[in-house]
């Protein structure tokens, strides 16, 4: 048995220091590593050594600034995460290591007024089907991360009311998705998880503090404040599409009029070009032909990229975050939206808020939240099983 502050749980402390700090980051030079968890470079030297030994983590060169470095990552066979993503009309699976390599992926089409169960049914059969096309032992399936399009109540873990899955209101699917494939699964609404995974491995990476946009059929936010995710006590923080714009505006889902939803979300602007552009319009078909020069087109592009930056500008002016990226088919229009959302947060936001502020493009694509799910698995794991050797009880449902 260890004792509290005894040499030995010292020692084992300052192992999981470094084991999560190389988990959460996928790969980090030993230098990176002392700075991150503040112990000495001597301390972080041997402590690799002995988890290299151990065949927790793997060491490869690279290099740093000009110099030779050695590059640490969790070993690629000390286990995997699965990320399941639920959208708006699809179902996305990845299937990834610890060192962050993504081994396999595939999505398929969803019919959005399903139920609940048969959801949760397609996603098992997808996670199996990718299991055994990787050919990794199922044992060694650390955690799953869950996306859902809809806000996530933190204390029960049920799914609040949301428009793309109304059937789903009241499940609760951590615990759905869990009883299928028998491992631990951790939930999260879709936008929280774009945030993570562009900062994991998009246009987030190497900054602290970002907000994650997403425009579809709902508008919402993903905030990461100090590198974690913000939810708020009720997990509904990030509701960025209910800012009131217009008190005498449209009458919002929520009941208030003229959120910010009303200006940008597809369901409301899809409407203004159907009598000149036909019924038939999706948001991709919009940005393609603003893409091409179709002024209509452009002008509507224009019009709810002001909008998102009025948004955006209240957001600068409240938690001054160093990075905002933009994601869903919105991001695909480049310039032609994101021009106008810096103009907006220009005129709109404190000049210094908005002098430190940059905005991007999302850099993954739909592929964001799916990735974001896998981190989100990652972030939750803990580091003890990693140098235990063990991983959480229960057997997988598919073998």
């Amino acid at each position: 048995m260890e004792t509290p502050g005894s040499q030995s749980s010292l020692h084992r402390a300052n192992l999981e220091r470094v084991v999560r700090a190389v988990r959460l980051a996928g790969s980090l030079t030993q230098a990176e590593i002392a700075r991150t968890t503040g112990l000495s470079a001597a301390t972080v030297s041997n402590i690799v050594r002995e988890l290299k030994d151990g065949g927790t983590v793997e060491v490869t060169p690279t290099s740093a600034g000009g110099r030779r470095a050695r590059s640490v990552s969790l070993s690629g066979d000390a286990g995997i995460v699965i990320g399941v993503d639920f959208g708006h009309t699809h179902l996305r699976v990845a299937v990834g290591n610890l060192a962050h390599q993504v081994l396999a992926e595939e999505a398929e089409p969803l019919d959005v007024d399903a139920s609940a169960a048969q959801g949760f049914d397609r996603a098992e059969q997808l996670v199996s089907r990718l299991i055994a096309a990787t050919g990794v032992d199922p044992a060694k399936i650390a955690g799953v991360g869950l996306g859902v399009p809809g806000p996530i109540d933190v204390e029960s873990g049920t799914l609040g009311s949301t428009s793309i899955l109304p059937g789903w209101t009241g499940t609760k699917p951590a615990e759905e998705l869990g009883a299928r494939l028998g491992v631990p699964v951790h939930v999260d609404n879709d936008a929280n998880l774009g945030a993570l995974g562009e900062l994991v491995w998009g246009s987030g990476r190497g900054v602290k503090d970002l907000a994650y946009i997403k425009v579809a059929s709902g508008v919402g936010a993903g905030l990461v404040i100090s590198g974690r995710i913000y939810r708020g006590p009720g997990g509904t923080a990030g509701e960025i599409g209910h800012i009131t714009l217009d008190e005498a505006g449209p009458v919002c889902r929520c009941g208030n009029r003229g959120c910010l939803e009303t200006f940008t979300a597809a369901r409301y602007v899809l409407p203004l070009l159907q009598s000149s552009h036909g019924t038939d319009l999706t948001m991709e078909r919009v940005v393609g032909l603003a893409r091409d020069g179709d002024p209509g087109c452009r002008r509507v592009i224009a019009d709810v990229g002001r909008h998102i930056g009025s948004g955006v500008a209240n957001l600068c002016n409240l938690l001054n975050p160093s990075r905002v990226v933009l994601g869903g088919d919105l991001a695909e229009a480049g310039e032609l939206v994101l021009g106008p959302i810096r103009e907006s947060v220009g005129r709109y936001a404190i000049p210094s808020a908005a002098r430190q502020l940059s905005v991007l493009p999302g850099a993954l694509g739909g592929r964001a939240e799916v990735l974001g799910a896998l981190a989100l698995a990652l972030s939750e794991m803990g580091d003890s099983t990693l140098l235990d050797g063990t991983l959480p009880a229960g057997s997988p449902a598919f073998t």
